[in-house]
């Protein structure tokens, strides 16, 4: 019966432990300023707010670095000069290429008996083709024959 007696205090001094480990309510955060309305960026040259050239724009400012680097500056310091990207000189030196070799040929056109040899050679190329095609055929299932793969 005595321990009867002593269960009550040991009982409450559970309690108390209890009450003192209980979890703390969590940190709350501040909250997030509020990010300021943006203002569209104002850019840096006239040259920037607009959308595109016009193809007499890009070819004068093709022809001006062309000038600039035959005048003895360097490429990046000529395309700097022009106020456009590496990456956009050479798109627009792409673009222009074809329409230079449309205008004037470097290579004059094969006359009638070089066209004859080259559409011969082009015949002998497809002959020499197939005819590999067909020993690399064989040859591949001879050999998938004596590894007993078929």
């Amino acid at each position: 019966m005595a321990d009867e007696s002593n269960a009550g205090p040991v009982a409450a001094a559970e309690a108390t432990d209890t009450e003192v480990k209980a979890p703390a309510a969590k940190k709350q955060r501040s909250p997030r300023p509020q990010k300021a309305a943006s203002e569209p960026a104002q850019p840096k040259t006239p040259a920037a707010k607009r959308r595109g050239y016009t193809e007499q724009e890009k070819s004068e400012k093709l022809r001006l670095i062309q000038t600039q680097v035959t005048a003895g500056n360097t490429l990046k310091d000529a395309i700097k000069s022009a106020a456009i990207s590496e990456q956009t000189y050479y798109h627009w030196k792409g673009a222009a290429k074809p329409l230079e070799q449309k205008g004037t040929s470097t290579k004059p056109l094969p006359d009638g008996d070089e066209l004859a040899d080259f559409v011969q050679l082009e015949e002998e190329n497809q002959r020499l083709r197939k005819l590999l095609a067909e020993k690399l055929r064989a040859e591949n299932a001879e050999l998938r024959k004596r590894l007993g793969l078929d």
